[in-house]
């Protein structure tokens, strides 16, 4: 089996590209719908590809993955990656799963870090509602994420909250504040962890996404005032998001510091930058995401190595969309351990459900997900019903 072409259209948001062989088997990748301007990223590599077989994924790989980098431009050689497993998984008659060694969970849990309205506010009234609405929908996540400090419009919406440079409207996503937080901020974040949690209890577990663009001695200290919460984690404080390094020693200060567990990974390209993050304990959790990393081998690998140094994990998935989701599910259907749940991703819009075939009529029940049984990554695209969304520049997409 040979590789004849490598096409990419975006589809509502989300870069779809199809890996298209000389045997009509094809797989599918996805990019995450934060990322459309990465259309051109994934047709450079359609060289490299053409001629190569998609069943020696790992050989098809070493070709290309020196090519990536940190979020954004490792997605472009993830998606790739996906699609090369969907095609091997489609040649051998399985479930990707099976070919990352088989599963060791029958269902993977999720958490939700994706399904949600547009807050009324940031004051700690709106959070509370928030968690309250989050907690009522059918799916009966067992933990939320919110956005504060950095990662939200408190930065913004909140007067003095902090003393470095705004940038108002930056007009791209990823744009990074820091600076030290002011006690009015502080107190203000404070306000809003103990509304959550007055409304989620020990029911629903809370994690909170942080930034990045915290220092140091905020960290900690904002680290130790919330122990009392017994938070799932505090995300991304020091580095992560689009910040092209890892600051490993920084992040081990902070998580020495506190018995709130540390989290990051979301940005980080490849099992090697990885290694000094896991190797030094500097975080408790890790969030790599199959989308960025590199694949999902590259994740189970990365997976399998915090295993050993009693670091938890919880994949990074947020806006990956349906086929993502797909990719999701099989690795972590692997993962050893120290899994957690992965954050269920959503798509750019809602028609995206009825073009994805193979999903089941509730995705997910009290928090879990089935595994996804068809060959490869178990999802497709309806063709007829997804032509309307394509561009004139796409119109071969699916031929």
């Amino acid at each position: 089996m040979k590789i004849t072409d490598l096409r990419c259209a975006v589809i509502g948001k989300h870069p779809i590209l199809r890996v298209v062989t000389d045997e009509g088997l094809y797989g599918l990748g996805e990019v995450e719908y934060t990322k459309t301007y990465l259309k051109p990223f994934v047709l450079h590599f359609r060289e490299a590809l053409i001629g190569e077989d998609p069943t020696d994924v790992e050989r098809v790989m070493l070709k290309i993955r020196q090519r990536g980098s940190f979020k954004p431009y490792g997605a472009a050689v993830s998606a790739i990656e996906h699609a090369l497993w969907d095609i091997a998984g489609k040649a051998a008659g399985v479930p990707v799963y099976k070919l990352l060694g088989g599963k060791v969970r029958d269902k993977v849990r999720v958490y939700n870090g994706s399904i949600r309205r547009k807050r009324t506010g940031d004051r700690p009234e709106d959070y509370a509602a928030d968690v309250k609405w989050m907690m009522e929908q059918p799916q009966n996540f067992f933990m939320v994420k919110q956005g504060i400090s950095f990662h939200s419009n408190m930065k913004d919406s909140v007067e003095g909250f902090h003393y470095g440079v705004t940038q108002k409207k930056a007009g791209y996503h990823g744009a990074m504040d820091q600076g030290m937080i002011s006690e009015r901020g502080f107190n203000h974040m404070l306000d809003c962890v103990a509304a959550m949690k007055e409304v989620l209890g020990d029911k629903v577990s809370l994690a909170l996404d942080c930034g990045p663009g915290w220092m140091l001695p905020d960290a900690i200290k904002f680290a130790r005032a919330v122990e009392k919460y017994n938070l799932m984690w505090l995300e991304d404080m020091l580095t992560g998001d689009y910040v092209p390094w890892v600051n490993p020693q920084a992040y081990r200060e902070l998580t020495t510091s506190t018995s709130t567990p540390i989290h990051t990974g979301e940005q980080i390209y490849l099992r090697h930058n990885f290694k000094e993050l896991i190797e030094t304990q500097a975080v408790r959790v890790i969030g790599p995401d199959p989308a960025d990393i590199g694949g999902i081998a590259e994740l189970k690998w990365v997976a399998e190595h915090a295993y050993m140094h009693s670091i938890l994990m919880a994949p990074h998935g947020t806006a990956n969309g349906l086929l993502g989701l797909g990719a999701l599910i099989n690795v972590c259907a692997t993962l050893p351990a120290n899994y957690i749940a992965f954050e269920y991703p959503s798509a750019s819009d809602p028609w995206w459900e009825d073009l994805v075939i193979g999903l089941p009529q509730q995705i997910v029940r009290d928090s879990m997900v089935d595994l996804l049984e068809a060959p490869g990554l178990g999802l497709d695209i309806d063709a007829e019903a997804a032509r309307k969304y394509l561009k004139e520049e796409d119109a071969g997409f699916f031929d």
